[in-house]
């Protein structure tokens, strides 16, 4: 038996290793990539193909696996490269901004010189060119989080879309309240869900799409403002978090960056969504329960 453990064991330390390398060699195309492809060649969602992961999902991992967004680490690496072209050669500064994406010399002078301290011009007169820039991760303590593979159930949704800041969706809860207590639909709804689209790392905090929810029984009436949602259901992750929902970020960060690559699990091509086990109405922020649930590939 403590053989057959052994074995097991083993087997699954090397399927970890083996889909973490994956992982790996996936942002390696994405970073590879960035290197050298045209300005206009660098969405988000071309990363994510590049990347070979859902678009709702690759962004986050990024950014949890190696310590800076997308789009950081493509201004980190386009302006170094355009650091080397103003010590290594003659090109005009124009062009070297152009290359690097920007679409005037101005723009381009301002984001070199909050990276190198100077000007291009003045840059490019020094003639000295340090080591390429590194991102460092945070030496903090990483926090784990208890991380179970359940399959749930598909839901049905009386939905409000949220436009902006995530930690602003209260208000859209509340909408949602005030329209099912005027509507007597409380014996009818089954729970509480917020459905998250985008990275907020990554995606700026006007542009960030999320969807407040009522579960609902299959007979509830929906009306507007409210519209009608399906939530595909089947095998997830699940961390059930116990606390303030501003600590949900780290959270995330574990679930994206820790656990999904070492899990041998590929995220579906669905939003994460969170379920909300109590209230802030009637239940201290410590306590508070919340699951975020990682839609997965697969049975």
């Amino acid at each position: 038996m403590a053989r057959d453990e052994d074995t097991e064991a083993r087997l699954s330390a090397l399927a970890q290793a083996t889909h973490l390398r994956n992982t790996e060699r996936r942002l390696l195309r994405v970073v590879e990539h960035i290197h050298t492809a045209a300005p206009d060649d660098v969405s988000l969602d071309r990363l994510a193909e590049i990347a070979a992961m859902s678009r709702f999902h690759f962004h986050r991992v990024f950014h949890a696996v190696t310590g800076e967004t997308a789009a950081q680490a493509t201004r980190r690496i386009r302006l170094h490269r355009a650091a080397m072209h103003l010590v290594q050669g003659t090109m005009p500064i124009a062009q070297i901004a152009n290359d690097a994406g920007y679409a005037n010399v101005p723009a381009f002078s301002r984001a070199f010189r909050a990276s190198f301290s100077l000007p291009p011009g003045q840059f490019r007169q020094q003639g000295q060119l340090g080591p390429a820039p590194s991102v460092r991760k945070s030496g903090e303590p990483i926090v784990t989080y208890d991380v179970t593979l359940e399959t749930l159930p598909d839901r049905r949704l009386a939905a409000i879309a949220h436009q902006g800041d995530y930690m602003g969706i209260g208000k859209t809860f509340e909408q949602l309240s005030l329209l099912a207590n005027s509507r007597a639909m409380w014996p009818q709804i089954q729970g509480m869900v917020g459905i998250y689209y985008d990275d907020p790392d990554a995606t700026p905090t006007k542009d960030l799409r999320s969807t407040a929810a009522l579960e609902l029984t299959a007979d509830a009436e929906i009306a507007a403002p409210m519209e009608e949602k399906r939530l595909t259901g089947g095998l997830s992750a699940v961390l059930l978090f116990k606390g303030p929902y501003a600590g949900l970020h780290g959270a995330y960060k574990y679930l994206y960056g820790v656990w999904l690559p070492l899990s041998g699990r590929e995220a579906r091509d669905a939003p994460p969504y969170e379920v909300y086990l109590n209230s802030p109405a009637d239940t201290a922020p410590e306590d508070l329960l919340t699951q975020i649930c990682l839609p997965l590939a697969g049975q």
